[in-house]
């Protein structure tokens, strides 16, 4: 038995504010759950972090008020915690005066890394990585995604919204991997799985109405025969494998559209791969348009 938990990165909507939408899936054995579980909270707890939700995009943001502090690096964490507070409500104070209109994205930014305030940019840069690198040493962990360049995403040529097109091609490729793992003469049984997604109540009764379809008709792909049941939705803030499944997203999306490699190439080692060891578990939607990127790379030599 397998779960793959299941998470996004940038938006569906077209044009949106990202050039991209990943949807990735992070499988992972149901007896390995607790142990791998437990790395990551051993990770958290050395950065302070115990029972916080891993966001990757939040914790690798500046926070320009940690450069106004003088000696922060030298704080304890309490205290970096104080100084931080008082400098963001002395700022939510001055915008709420003066009716400005950056009010309410500011107080949502500082909501939203609250949990992160004590660690430095560098800090959270490596907690972020250390993390990645947990993660990467996963030998038995298998990672799926699907890429969508928005900007060649042709809407009256498609089958199926963005989102529903990424969940599909994630859905097909974790079921062909069960599937084949099945069919391994060291496979004992035949091999299940389960999806796991971040919980957005937009999306629930959408996926899960379209799950039950594929599992009547097949995806466009392959029918299901080793995924059971619709996907499970979950609190991401509650389970650190959808957190990693959100890191995996990131790291892509920034490859894709910002060129970032360093933390895409550690979590791209965990991608499925066949017997020529090509990946084949990660696949980069670019329409007609020629792209040279590691993940059209890679298919191309499978062609």
């Amino acid at each position: 038995m397998r779960l793959c938990y299941i998470d996004e990165s940038g938006t569906p909507q077209i044009p949106g504010n990202t050039s991209h939408y990943i949807l990735a899936g992070l499988s992972i054995p149901i007896n390995k759950w607790k142990n791998y579980d437990a790395q990551i909270e051993k990770i958290k707890l050395k950065y302070d972090l115990a029972g916080t939700e891993v966001h990757t995009a939040w914790l690798l943001r500046p926070y320009l008020e940690q450069n106004k502090i003088p000696d922060f690096q030298s704080m304890d964490n309490q205290t970096r915690r104080f100084e931080i507070v008082r400098a963001r409500t002395i700022e939510l104070q001055r915008l709420s005066k003066s009716k400005s209109k950056q009010y309410k994205q500011t107080k949502k930014n500082f909501e939203k890394t609250k949990a992160y305030i004590h660690l430095t940019y560098d800090e959270r840069k490596k907690f972020v990585f250390d993390v990645a690198n947990t993660l990467a040493s996963w030998n038995d962990v298998r990672l799926f995604a699907e890429c969508i360049n928005k900007l060649n995403f042709d809407t009256s040529l498609a089958r199926l919204s963005v989102d529903e097109q990424a969940f599909e091609q994630v859905v097909s490729r974790f079921e062909k991997y069960l599937q084949i793992f099945s069919h391994n003469p060291q496979c004992k049984s035949k091999h299940f799985g389960l999806l796991i997604h971040d919980n957005n109540e937009t999306e629930a009764k959408k996926l899960t109405d379209l799950m039950k379809k594929f599992h009547h008709d097949g995806t466009f792909w392959t029918d299901l025969k080793n995924t059971i049941e619709t996907p499970l939705f979950v609190d991401s803030e509650l389970t650190s494998m959808v957190q990693l499944a959100d890191l995996c997203a990131f790291s892509i999306r920034r490859y894709l559209e910002n060129q970032e490699e360093e933390l895409f190439n550690i979590i791209y080692k965990r991608g499925d791969r066949d017997r020529k060891h090509r990946c084949v578990g990660i696949r980069h939607y670019n329409g007609k348009e020629p792209c040279s990127c590691i993940i059209c790379s890679n298919h191309k030599e499978q062609d």
